[in-house]
């Protein structure tokens, strides 16, 4: 017979949620007073902009509200936008990107006031919005760190939106944000291991876990190293007939990469090879990066190799990974290969790796070579301010590269950055050099062309 411990268990947890309040976690200081309208602006401006059809926002295109909403850094004029623009438009509500990016924004600022009366403001519009709205605004609560509102949000929704989404968006609040102390505050050892009582609960709710249930609790078990109560999480989903897919493989393998397992990573590649589900390029990018931690260059590029021969596409995540490792070592064929691919794949990496491999080629006096990344780095719209030829001291060495940079102004001959920088010959001529490529750039004149004009 189960024991007393086994019923109560999943009753604590049910309980854990059948409180509506929030734990209290905005901060003590004073949000921060409404901003004063501009001069000629009333209430009745207001009104107007809260109405589909009046105000601003009649003329205001949508990409153009979710840009303004994207760049505000004032984080009451932010929600104040944004509670706007959003009871104006169902196209702003269906925009996930501006969600996330608003809640991220004023999470960063420590202002989860703020966050709550954001997502608080979109909660008239779940009964005639899809459920996937109502999983997103619990997520995005995750997200802000502010799970005991997520749970609140869960237990208000109403019935046809408590769907099997939104208890993963739940459960993924929870893994996100660490925060199992309300789950566990009856457990004498507080921790990950009460959330294999979350099947149970979902269950006990009438809920049919499904594989992102238990791949939110693998990625949850694998991050922190739980790898038995990762195990009991397969078991419990071949004991449910949940096929595990790709995703959950992925979450081992990153546990095991993570643990320096590097073989065992391999063994479970070659098993989802042999017999399903195939590894995707999320599951060779961790192969990759085991390699490349323990310097095993030559087995990262066989296995980038295989992730092509797969017709698995590689990605940010592959390039991102091999070429620092490819400069580092002095594989600068290897490297050199790399960004060719990134451009040819229109794969959008961080600047300063490709300015890594400019500076290490011009170090190894392979100038033509570095010249032709800088300029298609350019042709694919990389900054030329953080995307050059680098100055070269007077003993041949490369100074440290800019890192990603978003101004996107072409670095013209003449221009007053130009004028202020140091004018020893040398670091001149490389100006030089770099305002000369972009003119090529500008004229479509090819390299040699532009040598015989000047």
């Amino acid at each position: 017979m189960a024991s007393h411990a086994a019923y109560s268990r999943p009753r604590l947890l049910f309980s854990a949620f059948s409180s509506t309040t929030p734990r209290a976690q905005v901060p003590k200081s004073a949000p921060e007073p409404a901003p004063t309208p501009a001069p000629g602006q009333n209430a009745a401006d207001g009104e107007a902009d809260a109405k589909p059809h009046a105000g601003r926002n009649r003329r205001m295109r949508i990409g153009k509200i979710l840009r303004m909403i994207s760049e505000e850094r004032h984080p009451d004029k932010l929600v104040s936008q944004f509670i706007t623009a959003s009871t104006a438009s169902p196209r702003f509500r269906d925009n996930r990107r501006v969600y996330e990016v608003a809640v991220s924004r004023l999470a960063s600022y420590g202002r989860r006031d703020a966050v709550a009366a954001l997502l608080d403001s979109q909660k008239p519009f779940i009964e005639a919005s899809r459920s996937g709205f109502a999983a997103r605004l619990v997520r995005l609560y995750g997200r802000a760190s502010m799970p005991s509102h997520a749970a609140a949000t869960f237990l208000d929704l109403p019935p046809k939106h408590k769907s099997v989404t939104a208890f993963n968006a739940l459960l993924a609040a929870y893994i996100d944000s660490g925060d199992f102390d309300k789950l566990v505050a009856a457990f004498p050892e507080p921790g990950l291991s009460a959330a294999l009582d979350v099947i149970p609960l979902m269950e006990k709710c009438g809920l049919t876990p499904d594989e992102i249930s238990f791949n939110s609790l693998l990625n949850g078990f694998y991050n922190n190293g739980r790898f038995n109560d990762a195990e009991k999480v397969w078991q419990m989903m071949k004991e449910r007939n949940v096929e595990p897919n790709t995703n959950s493989y992925n979450a081992k393998l990153r546990g095991l990469v993570a643990e320096g397992r590097i073989e065992d990573a391999v063994a479970v590649i070659e098993m989802m090879q042999k017999d399903g589900p195939k590894p995707d390029s999320v599951s060779y990018n961790e192969l990759i990066r085991g390699y490349c931690k323990e310097g095993r260059l030559d087995e990262a590029k066989k296995v980038y190799d295989d992730l092509v021969k797969n017709v698995c596409a590689p990605n940010k995540g592959t390039f991102e990974t091999l070429v620092p490792c490819f400069v580092e070592a002095g594989e600068l064929d290897l490297a050199l290969s790399c960004c060719h691919e990134i451009f040819s794949r229109k794969c959008r990496v961080k600047c300063s790796l490709l300015q890594g491999v400019v500076t290490a080629l011009v170090a190894a006096s392979r100038i033509e070579e570095a010249t032709r990344i800088v300029k298609l780095g350019w042709k694919s719209n990389y900054p030329p301010r953080g995307l050059k030829m680098p100055a070269l001291t007077e003993k041949n060495q490369d100074v440290e590269a800019e890192t990603d940079c978003d101004d996107s102004t072409p670095y013209e001959e003449g221009s007053k950055e130009e004028k202020q920088s140091d004018n020893s010959p040398v670091r001149f001529s490389w100006q030089i050099l770099n305002a000369r490529l972009w003119k090529i750039l500008k004229s479509g004149v090819s390299w040699n062309q532009e040598s015989k004009i000047h």
